[in-house]
Order: structure tokens, then sequence, then C-alpha cells
């Protein structure tokens, strides 16, 4: 049998974790043997099989991304572009009296996790809990489509919490231009037996890599059964569940309409505010006594700043949630896959939403990306460096000349720093990540791969809206063309202007 080998990495900053919070060490080290960390600190005594140094660099925990985009984003083709009404992302009415359809093959809806995936690593995130639109589908998402998911996460080395979503309803717009809802709860219960099989079947597989989880689409996407069901296979499984709630007006409105409740009230109703419910996003809500419904049960709260700021909208406040009690972790849920974005912008908005600086911390993002994301899931052994701890790592160089002169290495991060400055990374004990480079994966030929689906996508747009109008009028690009053929995508990935 061979020995497992002990890996020994040195930095000018490491940030430890001593029982209770994270401390900084200067000139420190971090050891460990397979997926486990021995040693954090400075001066370790015993041998150690190779010794990395990543000179003027901050080693810390791998971030945990519980909203993390596993799509080619569509959010970003709403950016300026209009009424969405008249887009295409959501169904319309004849779409749906048509009949939906997948908007990609079988091999491009995986593909599209490899490139989510390794945007994930290539950013410093190592445990995530991956999102996709289900607008672009038929329904939504299947056993097998998963079980090639796994294997994606597992070649990567991607700490992966996976399911398939299910829902037995879906929103589309009328043709008064009004919002209505189509339901099938037999879909949605096939949906669930699908996720219940996926979580039997795959929960711990890849030495633990890979786990189960409960992913429900929406709370206005879920009939009572369908959530009734959820909260109580999530007692039995002992899996977290995850579902998106209080993230629009019309939502709770909508809500309050079905089920006569504001969504947390309900979801109270329901049984579903334990400690094993992961919600994003908080946003609108009732007032303090929803808030304290989140507090009673125990729930985590999944704040994505970045997605929602780019509609003028914001959590109100991170500091005044946090004061309450309520666990809070961080998501990305858009393009790009940087929390460290995240943490700058939910930052910077948790201040202007507060008046103050005094309520929200740079600490207290960071916390939210490492502990308040391990808190969420569970467990005690992610979101750290310590002995005892998996061996989840992050190094980011703290050479950029972008960081500017290095006073704190958290603080010009969190000011000046990008994802990509992550330079490697350890997942479970494997490198994962090497001088920028996620191991086995082509970035070139993963981009081209990727601009050519995302054309598909975009064409997608013209069965979804009103009158199947031609794809390219329902892009609108920040500065007009000077022809007029007007796409709002690189020339350099069109075809022909007959296309």
């Amino acid at each position: 049998m061979n020995r497992v080998r002990r890996i020994g990495l040195r930095a000018s900053c490491v940030v430890g974790f001593d029982g209770r919070q994270h401390v900084l060490w200067r000139d420190g080290e971090v050891v460990f043997e397979g997926s486990r960390i021995l040693f954090v600190g400075r001066g370790f005594a015993g041998p150690v099989d190779l010794w990395v140094d990543h000179g003027n660099a901050l080693i810390g925990p791998g971030f945990i991304d519980l909203d993390a985009l596993g799509d080619l984003d569509s959010t970003v083709l709403t950016l300026d572009n209009g009424d969405e009404r008249d887009m295409g992302r959501m169904w319309s009415q004849e779409y749906l009296a048509a009949g939906p359809r997948e908007s990609y093959s079988a091999e491009e809806e995986v593909f599209k996790y490899r490139y989510a995936f390794t945007q994930l690593i290539r950013n410093g995130i190592t445990t995530a809990m991956p999102i996709t639109s289900m607008y672009y589908r038929e329904w939504a998402e299947t056993y097998d489509e998963f079980a090639a998911v796994t294997s994606v996460a597992a070649e990567l080395g991607l700490r992966t919490y996976l399911g398939p979503c299910y829902m037995s309803g879906m929103s589309y717009w009328r043709t008064d231009g009004s919002l209505a809802q189509h339901w099938d709860e037999g879909r949605g219960l096939a949906g669930l037996e699908a996720a219940e099989r996926f979580f039997a079947d795959f929960n711990g597989a890849h030495g633990d890599l890979i786990r189960g989880a409960l992913l429900p689409d929406r709370i206005q996407t879920c009939t009572p059964a369908l959530l009734q069901r959820t909260a109580a296979l999530s007692r039995e499984l002992d899996a977290p569940m995850r579902l998106h709630c209080c993230q629009s007006p019309s939502e709770l409105a909508l809500v309050r309409e079905l089920r006569g409740y504001s969504p947390l009230a309900w979801l109270e109703r329901l049984d579903l505010l334990g400690p094993r419910s992961l919600l994003p996003h908080g946003i609108y809500t009732s007032g303090d006594d929803d808030l304290q419904r989140l507090v009673d049960g125990g729930a985590s709260l999944v704040h994505c700043p970045v997605v929602f700021a780019r509609d003028g909208e914001a959590l109100d406040s991170f500091g005044r949630y946090r004061a309450k009690g309520i666990n809070i972790a961080l998501g990305t849920d858009t393009w790009p896959a940087d929390l460290l974005d995240n943490m700058r912008q939910g930052l910077n908005i948790a201040r202007i939403k507060d008046g103050s600086a005094e309520h929200t911390s740079a600490l207290d993002m960071y916390n939210a990306a490492t502990l308040g994301g391990a808190r969420a899931l569970g467990r005690d052994d992610i979101g750290r460096l310590a002995p005892g701890a998996k061996a989840d790592i992050t190094v980011f160089s703290l050479d950029g000349l972008h960081l500017g002169p290095l006073f704190d290495p958290l603080k010009n991060l969190m000011l000046a720093g990008r994802g990509d400055d992550c330079v490697a990374s350890y997942i479970d004990g494997r490198c994962v990540m090497r001088d920028g480079q996620v191991l086995g994966v082509d970035y070139p030929s993963l981009q081209r791969q990727a601009q050519q689906q995302f054309h598909t996508l975009m064409r997608s747009h013209a069965a979804r809206a009103f009158g199947q109008p031609d794809w390219r009028s329902l892009f609108k690009p920040a500065i007009p063309f000077a022809d007029d053929y007007s796409i709002a995508m690189p020339l350099s990935a069109v075809s022909s202007p007959r296309d």
C-alpha cells in the first residue's frame, strides 16, 4: 500500500483558526496529510514529504458558495435590455401552449457545469451548491443529468452538494402582460422522487467529495404538498434543503395571494425553517416578525449581493440581519463566479443601507464566505484551517500591482482583489489548481465551446418571446452598432450575418 504523502505549504500570511475565530499567522505554514490538516502555524517540527513555498501570498480556507452559478449565465442578458417580457427569458403563454422544450442537448447541459465548475475553482471556491435556470428547460433537472454532473465535479475535484432541481409549477407571461402560474403536481412529485434516488445513490460518493441536497426551485413554483414532502424528507435523510424565497415584491404578493401568508410565515407552517434549511435571498420580508422566524428556526440565509445590486435591490441590511442572530452564508448566483467581488460589493452595499460603517466589517463578509457557509451545511470541518479539518485550501497572490502596497492581506484583497488572484487550490488534499491553471482543463478550448453554446442560448430566446421575433432583435448592446447587424455578442462568435 502506498503511504499518503505529507504536504507542507508556506506563505507570508496564513489564515488559521483558534477554535473560535480566524487568526492570522505571519510567515505561516499549513501541513496536511491526505484529506486532513495536521498543523497550522509556524515551525512544524515533523517530517514533510514536500514543501511548497508560495511566497508573498495569503493561504486561507476555501470559499463556500451556496448559490453557485452552474450555468452559462442568462441574467447578464437582461442588463440594460428593457422589459424581460419582451426578450423571451421567461415563458410566454404561446410558448407554454406550444409545449416547452430543452434549449440544450444532453451533452450541452453537462458541459455548462464543466465550464461553471472550472470558473468556481479558478476563483477560490472549494465547496459549491450549484444553481441553474429552469426557464431554458422543458421542465426541471433529471437524475441522469446529475449522475453525469457528479462525474464532472469529481474529475475536477470540486466539493459539491448536488441534486436535481424539481418544481411543480412555472411562471409565465399572459398575452395581456400579466404574470400567471402553470401547475403540474405530478411532475413536481416525480422530481422529488428523483432527488431522493439521487441522494441514496450519490451522497458520500467519491470519498465524500459529493454530498446530496434537496433543491426545490422557488417558493412560488412549489405546491404545499411538494414542500411538505421535502421538509419530511430533509429530516429523514438529514439532508440540506435550499429554497429560493423573499427575492421579489411579486413573489411576496403571489405567496400571500396563494397561501395567505408571507413566504417565511408559510415556510414556518410547513416546518421548513430548520437548521438544514438554506434560503437565498431573504430581501423582501414582512419585517421583524419574519426575521425572528429565521432566528427561531435556525435557518440560514444565503446572501448574493451582486446579482440584486444590478437591478437596484439590496438586503436591508447585512448588519441588521446578522445582529438579530441570523446565520448568513454567501452565494454568487451570477457571472462572474467571484466571491471576493460579492464580499466587496456586499460590504459597500451594507454600509450604504445602514448609513454607517459600524455594523458590517470586512471580516463579517469573509466569515460569511467561510464559517457561515460551513455552519449552514452543518459542518465544522470546512471553512477553516485547523488540525482535523478538511484540507480545502486556497492561495491568493499578494503580488498584483492592482492590490497596491500591502497593509493587511484580507483588506487589500477585499478592497482591490479579484477571484483570479487565487493562484492555487487544494480540495480534500488534492491540488486542483496550480499557478492559476485548473488541472486538466484547456482554457481556450473551454471558452470557445462556451461561446458557441451561449450563442445557442441566445437563439432560444426567440421561441419564448411573444411572436417569436428574430432572436438578434432581442438583445441591445450598450453602444449601438454602426451597421444594422445588432447582436450583443462578440462578432467572432457569429458565423455569418445571414445566420
